[in-house]
């Protein structure tokens, strides 16, 4: 094919789908893609984006892509599940969204050296559904579990509610199979857990939001499942009562596998929308998860820590309302009251909690919004939700200026305590003008100069993470 990019992109776009559809048939090349594909969660392309969407089967299928791709010149957009929030997955005009929920075999699982091979689109509650009559379970659990993918948790390094514990997904990845921009099949790390021969390559691309490469394929880390586990629900006063809680946890030998801190304002957003009764007035709730031996003792523990710390604790003994107070956990962030929404993700040491949550209230009344968060309280992790009730949150074009002025002011915040402005859903387009506040232009100049290593045309996921 001798077309380049200077072509019209819907006369390229045309013409690449047609070679497309002889390489990889019919039903891989998608002119009129479904309204879903046009972004992920947060971020959708402009009207008028025009994109081809190709779902190859395999991991050939993706080179003879990158391969084309390369060739005329095409940006690529590499696609997960598009449960992103951060407009990783938003298509560019004129660029092949190459999507990978084809590629959907558990290759491999393996109890003795505690692997599992399994490729990108597999949706990651359904790995771990696949390794429970094994005794395993795989640790990396973002809130999306049922909607998202292998391959897109690596390339955001998700976390998830049981990062504190077992980390994040690049504690959980030993290797990946992936394809860079001209077509080259690359396999990096190792079946073994340790291994430090030449540049962890692997880790790199952990994170990397499909800017060097396209993750095909990935060897996880599997773990033991638990022989117990214990929910705990502790209701503190306000935010600073249950951030010291969480403190005194820190201090104590408990390790939980999960402490979520929701808010007063949260909770009764979640019983508003689920008909729970979760809220106490201006009461605060960290929800606990124990896992592993001697639950018992950790029980008694945790409960003594938390009472010394001014919490009520509550022990759930029922599975089925353990479970149910999980759902609610999972499908309450940032619901709100109806208008445009700005949902965030920030990150600041444990020991900053309290004070970035004092400061959330205080934002929110100066800029008129509402304002409220969730917490991946055990490792800093915060989802503070921004509201302005009375606008049309279903208008097109950008979000009021209130809401943009608060979640600047938060994000600020969060630096100035010595946090992040993204701690687990990755950079996309959303985050991107934050970047120079958090890294150097030393750091920044070093990073494209990767990414020109990797991607020398600048093809994959252009204008996104870096």
């Amino acid at each position: 094919m001798t077309t380049t990019a200077t072509a019209r992109p819907d006369a390229l776009l045309a013409e690449l789908a047609e070679h497309l559809r002889a390489a990889l048939g019919e039903e891989a090349v998608i002119a009129d893609p479904a309204p879903r594909y046009t972004g992920d969660v947060a971020v959708r392309a402009a009207d008028g984006t025009s994109f081809l969407l190709v779902l190859p089967e395999d991991t050939a299928g993706v080179q003879a892509v990158l391969r084309l791709a390369h060739e005329t010149g095409t940006p690529v957009v590499p696609r997960g599940a598009g449960s992103g929030l951060s407009g990783g997955a938003a298509p560019t005009h004129g660029a092949i969204v190459l999507g990978l929920e084809r590629l959907t075999r558990i290759r491999e699982i393996d109890v003795l050296d505690e692997v599992a091979v399994v490729e990108a689109g597999v949706i990651t509650a359904d790995l771990s559904a696949a390794l429970a009559p094994h005794g395993f379970f795989h640790a990396p659990d973002p809130a999306s579990a049922r909607l998202s993918t292998i391959g897109g948790n690596v390339a955001t390094n998700a976390g998830g509610l049981h990062c504190a514990k077992y980390g994040v997904t690049r504690e959980s990845v030993l290797g990946l199979e992936a394809v860079l921009a001209d077509g080259t099949l690359l396999r990096t790390g190792h079946r073994s857990i340790k291994g430090v021969t030449g540049l962890d390559l692997t880790q790199l691309l952990i994170g990397s939001e499909g800017t060097l490469a396209v993750i095909t394929a990935v060897t996880v880390r599997i773990r033991p499942l638990p022989v117990a586990r214990r929910t705990v629900l502790a209701r503190f006063p306000g935010t600073a009562a249950a951030a010291a809680g969480v403190g005194a946890i820190s201090r104590s030998p408990v390790r939980p596998a999960a402490t979520e801190l929701l808010d007063g304002p949260t909770l009764a957003d979640i019983d508003a929308h689920a008909g729970s009764a979760l809220a106490e007035g201006e009461s605060t709730v960290l929800l606990i998860e124990l896992d592993g031996y001697g639950i018992e003792e950790q029980l008694a523990d945790l409960t003594a820590v938390l009472t010394a710390a001014g919490g009520t604790v509550r022990a759930i003994e029922d599975e089925a309302e353990a479970e149910h107070l999980w759902e609610l956990r999972r499908s309450g962030r940032g619901s709100g009251a109806g208008g445009h929404r700005l949902g965030e993700d920030i990150a600041v040491p444990k020991s900053r909690l309290g004070e970035i949550f004092a400061l959330l209230p205080e934002i929110g009344r100066r800029h008129g919004v509402e304002a409220s968060a969730i917490a991946h309280a055990g490792d800093g992790n915060l989802h503070p939700s921004l509201a302005l009730p009375g606008t049309d949150g279903d208008a097109a074009g950008p979000l009021p200026a209130p809401l943009l002025a608060a979640a600047d002011e938060l994000v600020r915040a969060a630096l100035d305590l010595g946090g992040t402005i993204s701690g687990e859903h990755g950079i996309g387009t959303a985050k991107h003008a934050w970047l120079d506040l958090e890294l150097s232009p030393a750091s920044r100049e070093l990073q494209q100069r990767l990414k020109t290593a990797f991607d020398p045309q600048h093809l994959l996921n252009p204008g996104k993470a870096l």
